[in-house]
Order: structure tokens, then sequence, then C-alpha cells
């Protein structure tokens, strides 16, 4: 691959016609990762995205794939480029919801599909940037070997839904789970952020960001991708938060290696007669076992969404660069 990047930021628009996985998105994607040095920011425009459009909860599956998909595609471009700290952020957008005028500051360019057709919703001075257009990958269609979850009877949307995390240098994996998080919920998500005192024990614990830090771009990454809801982003002692004690909350989405937590979360609320939370669950970042496609799945296992894969990269850049000023 070239390390030479024409734009400090860009944006690809694609539409989904339906939610079976975009592969066809894979040559797109590709090209503007290795064309960005800073941030790229991918919107997916599709009717099944606007408001009740879709029950979210019956789709949970088919979403998750889509952008569990389209961030690693993203994400191991920039990693094998060494393009670690790069930002790639995906929004998932109905043509009657609006985008931001700000959304383009700083973009130089937006990648587009030869003969897609561009939503109506985007800010006027998009116009006023170069387009690329290219054509879409040409792929054979993958074996199909996902298996949906167990039929369950679902809400469309819960109001209140938690989740939780450390949260440093906020990467695609955290991006999928607080995406998915908001998917599913109509009013309020509550996220607890791993207080610093519990941290101790991390590698290159001198490179985790400040609490206050990895607060803030949580709540700005939720109000990128959901706007309108109200997020309640508190620190956490312990593994609980605010499910030890909240009554209003619904739904909890977890991951595959964070399922314990989960099941303790479910204990200690059935204890103390809080209602019982329906639970969702992250599976296909899970790089032992993954519910993607073949290929995909491949490309999952080859792909570092990870903090601490993260602080180790700064960790030795930094010693490089101390090493070049002796």
């Amino acid at each position: 691959m070239s390390t030479q990047y024409q734009h400090a930021r860009a944006i690809v628009l694609a539409t989904l016609p339906d939610l079976t996985t975009p592969h066809y998105l894979g040559r797109i994607i590709s090209t503007a990762a290795q064309a960005t040095r800073h941030r790229l920011l991918i919107i997916l425009v599709s009717p099944l995205f606007d408001p009740n459009a879709i029950s979210h909860t019956d789709n949970w599956d088919s979403v998750q794939r889509i952008l569990t998909y389209i961030y690693v595609q993203a994400t191991k471009v920039a990693q094998d480029m060494d393009k670690v700290l790069m930002e790639v952020d995906v929004l998932l957008k109905g043509p009657s919801e609006s985008l931001p005028d700000n959304i383009t500051d700083g973009v130089e360019v937006v990648y587009s599909l030869q003969g897609d057709t561009l939503p109506s919703n985007l800010p006027a001075n998009i116009a006023s940037l170069e387009f690329v257009y290219l054509e879409a990958s040409v792929q054979d269609a993958p074996l199909p070997t996902f298996q949906p979850s167990a039929s369950r009877v679902l809400q469309p949307l819960y109001p209140t839904v938690a989740l939780g995390g450390t949260f440093d240098h906020l990467h695609a994996g955290h991006k999928i789970l607080l995406s998915m998080a908001a998917w599913i919920t109509s009013r309020r998500i509550i996220v607890g952020v791993t207080d610093d005192a519990l941290l101790k024990s991390k590698s290159n614990k001198d490179l985790l960001e400040p609490l206050k830090t990895r607060i803030a771009r949580v709540r700005d990454f939720l109000a990128l991708f959901r706007p309108g809801l109200v997020y309640d982003v508190v620190s956490i002692d312990d593994v609980y938060g605010p499910t030890k004690w909240d009554a209003d909350i619904q739904a909890l989405v977890v991951s595959k290696e964070t399922l314990a937590g989960g099941t303790a979360i479910a204990s200690h609320r059935s204890t103390h007669g809080l209602p019982a939370l329906e639970t969702f669950v992250i599976d296909v970042i899970s790089h032992s076992e993954p519910s993607l496609d073949h290929e995909d799945a491949e490309l999952l296992k080859q792909t570092k969404l990870s903090s601490t894969f993260i602080r180790e990269w700064i960790a030795r850049h930094r010693n490089e660069e101390e090493k070049d000023e002796k």
C-alpha cells in the first residue's frame, strides 16, 4: 500500500438498499482509508434507518454485522499503514434525518459509488467539496454461516439502555458497542466508564487517557451517532454502576467478553427487587467466536480492536522518537 495520504479528513457516502452485509463497499472503504490521514467519516443512508421504519431490536444481528464489517475494513487498512490513531466513525442515517452543517468541517473529499443516488438530507455546503466516484466491489457472495439469536419477544426500542467499559482511546470496538446501544434506545443511554482507580494493573497505564477525556469522548461520539437522546455518562467503581439501583433501566448491552458482568448484574437486581433487564450481546467483535461470514471473520482476527494494542503502539513510537533524539 502507498504511504502517501492525500487528505486529512474525508467522507464516504453510500446508500444501503437492505440490511445485508455491504461487501460491495469494500473497495471504496479501503481506498478512502488509504488516502486519509486523520479522520474518515462513513455515512450509510437507508430508509430502514428512519425512525420507526423497522424494529431495531429484531434487526440487532444484521445491524451489528454491518457496523463491524465497515469498521473492520477501514481499521485494518489504517493499522496496516501504521495510522493506528486515525479516527473512523460510522453513522447510520435515514433519508428523513438531517445531518449537521458542521459535519463537513475540515473535510476535503467525499467518496461515493458510481450510480449511487445521493440522499437529499445532505448539508448544502457538501456540494462545494471534491467528489470521487468509485465502482463497487465485485465479489462472490460469502456463504452464510451466521446463526441468528433465539427467538424472543422484544420491544422495538427500549427507553433506557445501560452499558459499561473503560473506553480508553475510543476505537472501533468501542464505537460498535456504543452504536448498538444507541440503535435500540428511544430516550436515555447510561454509560458507565471505569474509574482510574480500577485501572492500575493495565499495561502502559501511564498512557491511559484521563477519566474526563474518556467520558467526553464517549458522550461526543453518542451525540454524533444518535443526536437527541439523553446521555448519562458516569464514572463507575464496580461492575454494576447505576444498574445497582436504577429501576428505570430496561436493557443492558454487553460483549461476549463481559457476559459474566451481565450475569452478576442480573443476580444483583433480582436479589434487590429491581426489574430484570433484557440483555443484548455484541458478539460479532469477539475474536474467539466471531458471528461473521468466513472472510469477514478472518479479517477481524487480523484487526486489533483493543486499547491495549493502541497504548502499545503509542509506547513503541514514543520509544523510537526518544532514541532518534539521542
